[in-house]
């Protein structure tokens, strides 16, 4: 190749040069000014500032100054040994500088070339070479609203896989770079309050580094800073923020999990519209895409099952006990959704274990048991046999737990078995969701009745008192009317969300009230996650008597403004009774914001109307 130095750039004849003549001025001029600045000759110094011109980071370059930049920049690679820290600083910080976002194929190619030569330096560069290539990871801010734009999004995926293979390089050839780069990554990583083009750049970038051998080396690094993210952008969205703009409605006339009238409507413009623009709101939404597109590449190219080992791992760590967390732990429900017959079943024996093993903290045993039964409730895609297996796994524990209480002097205050009544609690409401399901199936609904449910239930603890009489009331509803058990029991809360009971059992953090994975509200990422989700408006009950005629002439029952108000909401289980039992979906309304709650009571004499989905979880302060 040639290239044309201008004697205005080099001072050089005018003329068409080689390669190798360009590399050996290169290597003159760099070795000329290796000096105390003062004894540089006048004409080398001039020279030098060519040079520096030529690689100048700021700089709008014509299509000859490019062409002029590429043969610099081959130069430089080839005299990477020339150039020192101390004599050629402002070279090295023109370099490190430059953005590629701006540079053609061809340029790319050839700085990322110098920077994987400069990070082979002994002892030199590494750090700057590295801390470049993860500057490179976001586009500049002016190109943050074109990004989008199809010819932006191929340049971005072939710059993408640009940094990924000279990251690869400087990995390969200098073993000290991949623990050097977890440190860069971990300083780099987007701060809450960037702009969401960023972030989702940088993270989208960055899990491209977990999608080959890079993987093995930071993988899980890159998956935890990740996870960090979402947690903390999780954490910093409010109830309050998701119905700003819906102040003015009872809670039980909104629809929330379809707040648009047209479909193709959802999106971006949608998470506006439901959080009123809450920034963290739509950074996490955009994020969650990134990370989701990511998760579906693992199972493409089957690494998922290794991916989701780290993601366990993460998610005890950072995620379990985070209480206000809504949406981040919903990269699991989505791998588990990927490959349910492996993460799937894992995540429930995984959360089951932690909740079981008397070595965990109680905090830890109460958020997985509420992780364990919201998930069952919610995962459509897994299998009834599982969700027997697992009841069946709490409860054992909950009749072991009785025994011992038998053995031993009971105290009842509700505190004292925090754990029991969150199991009892986990286990009603995976039978408020799979009851009639699991009823299909002979051998399961055998394996269900053989359980000791009327032992616990009636036990001196008297878990239906404190548990949240909204989940005690359906459950009792479905259980009568499929028969589970031979007892005469009846909640002492009818109508009721909460009672004093409940909150004293949930402790400071509401755990009695934490259901984490109840309806998701991001609309952008909603795609991923709705096709496997369980909504209530879609469950069949027991009190239907098991009727496809039945159900269809039931299937308008979670609109809005259905009035309830005359439903016998007393529950009692009695065998001898055949009463039929009358459908009152107000009872899984879990949670709904407090302050519509009661003015809703105070200023209605018509009763409440039906919740159009099943109201999202106020996630207790952690």
């Amino acid at each position: 190749m040639g290239a044309e130095l201008r004697r205005d750039d080099m001072e050089v004849a005018e003329e068409d040069i080689s390669d190798s003549q360009a590399f050996r001025f290169v290597e003159h001029v760099l070795q000329s000014v290796r000096m105390d600045p003062f004894q540089v000759d006048l004409r080398d110094k001039e020279e030098y500032d060519s040079l520096l011109s030529i690689v100048d980071s700021s700089k709008k370059r014509s299509y000859d100054d490019e062409a002029l930049l590429v043969t610099t920049l081959k130069a430089l690679s080839e005299a990477v040994s020339k150039i020192d820290i101390m004599y050629h600083h402002a070279l090295l910080n023109n370099i490190f500088t430059m953005s590629i976002w701006y540079l053609n194929s061809d340029t790319r190619d050839a700085l990322l070339s110098l920077i994987t030569r400069l990070a082979a330096v002994a002892d030199q560069f590494l750090r700057e070479c590295l801390q470049m290539l993860v500057n490179n990871f976001t586009p500049p801010g002016s190109l943050t609203a074109f990004i989008g734009q199809p010819r932006w999004l191929a340049r971005k995926k072939e710059i993408y896989s640009q940094l990924h293979e000279s990251l690869r390089m400087i990995s390969d050839t200098v073993p000290l770079a991949p623990r050097m780069l977890k440190d860069i990554i971990d300083r780099s990583m987007p701060k809450l309050f960037d702009n969401k083009a960023k972030m989702v750049s940088f993270v989208e970038c960055m899990l491209g580094l977990d999608n080959d051998r890079m993987g093995d080396l930071i993988g899980a690094l890159l998956l935890a800073k990740v996870v960090d993210l979402l947690t903390e952008l999780d954490v910093n969205i409010t109830w309050e923020d998701i119905l700003q703009d819906e102040h003015n409605k009872g809670i039980f006339d909104m629809e929330l999990e379809d707040l648009g009238e047209d479909e193709d409507s959802l999106g971006q413009e949608g998470t506006k519209a439901l959080f009123g623009g809450n920034a963290c709101a739509e950074k996490l939404d955009g994020l969650m895409v990134v990370f989701c597109e990511h998760l579906k590449s693992c199972k493409e190219h089957g690494r998922l099952p290794q991916e989701f080992d780290i993601l366990k791992t993460i998610f005890r760590a950072s995620v379990l006990r985070v209480h206000k967390s809504k949406f981040a732990q919903f990269i699991m429900f989505y791998a588990c959704s990927l490959d349910p017959e492996i993460c799937g079943l894992e995540f429930a024996l995984f959360l089951s274990d932690i909740f079981i093993k008397k070595e965990e903290d109680s905090i830890s045993r109460m958020s997985a048991v509420s992780y364990v039964g919201s998930y069952l409730s919610r995962a459509r895609f897994i299998s009834a046999d599982t969700v027997v297996g697992i009841l069946k796994r709490l409860v054992d524990w909950c009749v072991d737990y009785c025994d011992l209480q038998n053995n031993i002097r009971i105290t009842t205050k509700p505190i004292n078995h925090q754990i029991f009544y969150a199991s009892c609690q986990a286990v009603m409401y995976i039978l408020c969701f799979r009851l009639r399901s699991i009823m299909d199936y002979p051998n399961l609904k055998a394996q269900l009745f053989n359980m000791p449910f009327g032992y616990i239930l009636t036990h001196p603890l008297e878990p239906l008192k404190v548990c949240l009489p909204s989940i005690v009331d359906e459950f009792l509803r479905q259980a009568k009317a499929a028969r589970l058990f031979n007892a005469s029991v009846h909640s002492e809360f009818e109508d009721a969300l909460e009672s004093d009971l409940s909150k004293t059992f949930g402790g400071m953090n509401r755990l009695d009230m934490f259901f984490p994975f109840d309806p998701y509200l991001l609309k952008e990422s909603d795609r991923y996650m709705r096709p496997n989700f369980e909504y209530w408006s879609m469950v069949k009950t027991t009190y239907n008597n098991y009727n496809s005629d039945v159900d269809d002439e039931l299937v308008d029952l979670d609109a809005p403004e259905m009035n309830v108000g005359s439903l016998d909401d007393h529950v009692e289980i009695d065998l001898n009774s055949d009463d039929d039992l009358e459908y009152s979906m107000n009872k899984m309304s879990i949670t709904p914001n407090r302050s519509f709650f009661h003015q809703i009571m105070a200023n209605s004499d018509t009763g409440l109307t039906m919740p159009a989905r099943i109201r999202p979880s106020i996630s207790p302060p952690s």
